[in-house]
């Protein structure tokens, strides 16, 4: 008789809290959030301005240290990790989209997506790069720097550097906010068919309604806490 398989989720956060001081007293922006995200899922995190979604996504990404609680990417407890070895879990499991694209200006965009397959060590940068931005629909514009290329072009290069190293889950804060609603639904559009073709998990922080619905399930924050 085969035992049946327990699948672990490859994002789990518990009892995670962070607390900041603020002049003689502390603030509470996440209070006790306890999520289970399984591989492949598409989630949104949504809630008004202030509620802690982007400081939720930087904890689950170990980008900041919680006031207390635990987070597990892929079973492993990352806040156990020195903060060198955090960068080497991101490096090889996370791949971030964000809002402002955060591309580098004096790199053109194929050495903006090779930059993080050099860094991981790996080979054939070049052609894994052209690949992608080939996925993305930028083969034309490989030697262009940011600033001669469109927001949407800038945004759909952050995602194939998101994508380059082939990461188990994608991060992507406000990925929309500096795009027109036209430019916006396209870099949607593409992210989810990126989510369905390589099952990566799409964590996603948006105040849109329609790009929130489009995911497996909601997550509301409300006062720093998860709504029921």
């Amino acid at each position: 008789m085969t035992d049946n398989l327990i699948i672990k989720p490859i994002v789990q956060a518990i009892s995670l809290t962070k607390r900041v001081q603020s002049s003689d007293t502390f603030l509470t922006i996440l209070q006790d959030i306890n999520l289970e995200v399984s591989i492949g899922e598409a989630i949104s995190i949504v809630g008004a301005s202030g509620s802690g979604k982007s400081t939720l996504l930087g904890l689950l990404a170990g980008l900041d240290i919680p006031s207390s609680g635990q987070v597990y990417l892929n079973g492993e407890d990352i806040f156990s990790l020195s903060e060198d070895g955090r960068a080497e879990l991101r490096g090889h499991l996370l791949g971030f989209v964000f809002q402002s694209f955060q591309l580098l200006s004096v790199l053109t965009a194929i050495e903006n997506v090779m930059l993080p397959l050099e860094l991981a060590g790996v080979g054939n940068t070049y052609q894994i790069a052209f690949e992608i931005l080939e996925r993305v629909g930028l083969e034309a514009r490989i030697n262009h720097y940011p600033k001669q290329l469109s927001g949407g072009e800038q945004q759909r290069v952050a995602i194939a550097r998101a994508y380059a190293t082939d990461p188990k889950i994608l991060l992507a804060d406000e990925p929309t906010g500096n795009l027109d609603l036209s430019t916006g639904n396209q870099i949607v559009d593409l992210l989810f068919e990126l989510n369905r073709e390589k099952r990566t998990t799409l964590i996603l922080v948006t105040h849109d309604k329609t790009i929130s619905n489009r995911c497996t399930r909601q997550i509301r924050l409300n006062g720093g806490r998860i709504e029921d």
